[in-house]
């Protein structure tokens, strides 16, 4: 059963590693929501996102990726529990025309949360550094993680909305952004 009416739709935002689509998808079913990978939708339309860069450049993938994000949210029908692409709050603003706004909405949605494992920049790179050389479809190396992160990490603590300490269990970082959806939702 849905809580909230189709219109409503919960951001997660943060870096790769921060449990956006680990703690999404749970939290979608506490609240009998969709839950929509944006990195897999990317990979569902336009294959792998390294071969893609490869030959579109980086600057090519944030076009594409946000207009299959536009795709992926004009399809929606219910509510919907969104994971988003580590980088894509921190795409420049050139990006696509409607970028610089797009953006904006986002990080002032009344559902945006913001997941990182620690506010604090040297323990949010160990953290997100050793989630990420875990995953073994990644090809990074410390280094190139370590230096995305610090790259980004201003950008994220930046953003006006929601944070969460994702450094917990999934299970319960989903059920307190879930307290936090539905506080939002019934006001």
């Amino acid at each position: 059963m849905h809580t909230a009416a189709p219109h409503f739709v919960v951001h997660l935002v943060g870096p790769g590693g921060a449990g956006k689509t680990t703690a999404g998808p749970l939290l979608a079913g506490r609240l009998g929501w969709r839950f929509v990978d944006l990195d897999r939708e990317f990979i569902a339309r336009e294959g792998d996102v390294a071969a893609y860069m490869a030959v579109h450049g980086y600057a090519g993938y944030a076009q594409r990726n946000v207009a299959v994000y536009r795709e992926a949210m004009n399809a929606r029908s219910a509510p919907t529990v969104f994971a988003l692409s580590s980088g894509f709050m921190t795409y420049g603003a050139t990006t696509e025309a409607q970028y610089a706004v797009l953006r904006q909405a986002i990080e002032h949605g009344a559902l945006t949360a913001l997941l990182l494992p620690s506010f604090d920049l040297e323990t949010c790179v160990e953290a997100i550094v050793q989630r990420q050389l875990a995953r073994p479809y990644l090809s990074g190396n410390r280094a190139n993680e370590e230096a995305r992160i610090r790259e980004r990490f201003p950008a994220f603590m930046a953003l006006q909305c929601a944070r969460f300490d994702s450094s917990e269990a999934p299970r319960e970082l989903a059920m307190r952004i879930e307290q936090f959806v539905r506080a939002r939702c019934a006001a």
